[in-house]
């Protein structure tokens, strides 16, 4: 391939000279070999696989690469159709690609989206590397990084730390990846016109009000809310909650709303049990409560001082987990935990089998299941 040849002239355009010199020589590998990994082409020309990856999806847009699995295939000019014009049958089938997957928590909620995960990509013949973060995590970028540039996966499915000093750069990094990226439970934009990030989440706003309606067709007039206080999920059932009640002509500032502490917390009896005292202080007769461990947490708090669930307070948990293991069996809002990593994964396969596709973001409904934990307020 020459200086002059329409290939590398395409490349060469408003680019920094580091950057065309890599694609340069990137192209003239392609030529030279007709297809490579990605492993190999960063060997070749001494660049991390992220920037590869990068440059191949840049290539890849204007027509002049295809992707092919692990690796990348040159297209000559006038070799046939672009790569958004490629057949379906001829794209790369998506046996033996490698996910990505990295959440908060391997022992909360993320267990069943893992799950979920892991059946949908089964049945593409994906495997899927998981890794586990932590809520109070200062950085994911190196959890990031190792998956892509030493464990090689074509595409992340994650949930980020959002409200950390390093979460900007982060998501800045990620759409610099070169690779398909899903977040989970998360959304986030992207550029100076923030531009969307494929994403796929729980309407856990609508979760929330499904559980106030309930509550008020019971007949109950002050519901009141408590929160996880480190739960990234607070934010929209609090939405909700707010939403639902001024909906159905309540008056929110009459009735309880607290924030629960962490466990660990020496404060979190005291917070609970003030709680209590604010409902009798209010009348207020029911309680929406996430997550499930504060919800039980409450329910022993009534025990102990003999006051009756649902008799005289109703509540409902918010995550499902354990709820419907207790005794009594506790209402819950249950997420679609598998049904948000099987949809992430259905987004990951189409846009591997076609990179040019819009942006996709979905949203998915949780249910409301009634159990022992709710009835009418007392007379």
């Amino acid at each position: 391939m020459t200086k002059d040849s329409p290939v590398v002239a395409a490349a060469e355009s408003s680019r920094g000279p580091l950057q065309v010199t890599r694609r340069q020589q990137l192209l003239t590998a392609l030529q030279r070999d007709g297809s490579m990994r990605v492993s190999d082409l960063s060997h070749v020309l001494g660049a991390a696989p992220v920037t590869i990856r990068r440059d191949i999806a840049e290539l890849a847009a204007e027509g002049l690469v295809r992707r092919v699995h692990g690796g990348v295939a040159l297209i000559l000019p006038d070799d046939g159709p672009a790569a958004d014009e490629t057949p379906a049958a001829d794209r790369a089938p998506l046996a033996g690609r490698a996910l990505g997957m990295l959440v908060p928590s391997l022992d909360y909620y993320w267990p069943d989206v893992a799950r979920g995960v892991e059946s949908a990509a089964r049945e593409l013949d994906m495997r899927v590397v998981l890794r586990g973060s932590s809520y109070d995590t200062e950085d994911d970028q190196p959890q990031l990084a190792r998956l892509v540039e030493r464990m090689g996966v074509d595409a992340l499915i994650i949930a980020p730390s959002m409200d950390t000093p390093t979460a900007e750069r982060t998501i800045e990094w990620l759409d610099q990846a070169g690779i398909p990226v899903v977040l989970l439970e998360r959304t986030a934009t992207v550029g100076s016109h923030h531009a969307v990030m494929e994403s796929v989440v729980t309407d856990h706003a609508l979760g929330a009000a499904m559980a106030v309606r309930h509550l008020t067709s019971l007949g109950h007039r002050k519901v009141g809310l408590v929160l996880d206080a480190n739960s990234p999920t607070s934010q929209h059932v609090r939405r909700g909650w707010l939403d639902a009640t001024t909906e159905c002509g309540l008056d929110p500032d009459a009735t309880v709303v607290a924030v629960a502490p962490d466990a660990r917390s020496p404060e979190r009896d005291t917070v609970l049990n003030d709680v209590l005292d604010q409902c009798q202080a209010t009348g207020t007769t029911a309680l929406l409560v996430h997550a499930d461990a504060e919800a039980i947490a409450l329910v022993q708090h009534c025990e102990e001082r003999h006051l009756s669930v649902p008799g005289d307070l109703s509540i409902v948990a918010y995550d499902d987990e354990v709820a419907g293991l207790f005794s009594p069996p506790l209402t819950a809002v249950r997420p679609p935990r598998r049904s948000i990593g099987r949809a992430a994964v259905r987004l990951v396969a189409d846009r591997l089998a076609d990179p040019d596709l819009p942006t996709h973001r979905i949203v998915i409904s949780p249910s409301l299941r009634i159990r022992e934990s709710t009835a009418p307020p007392p007379a």
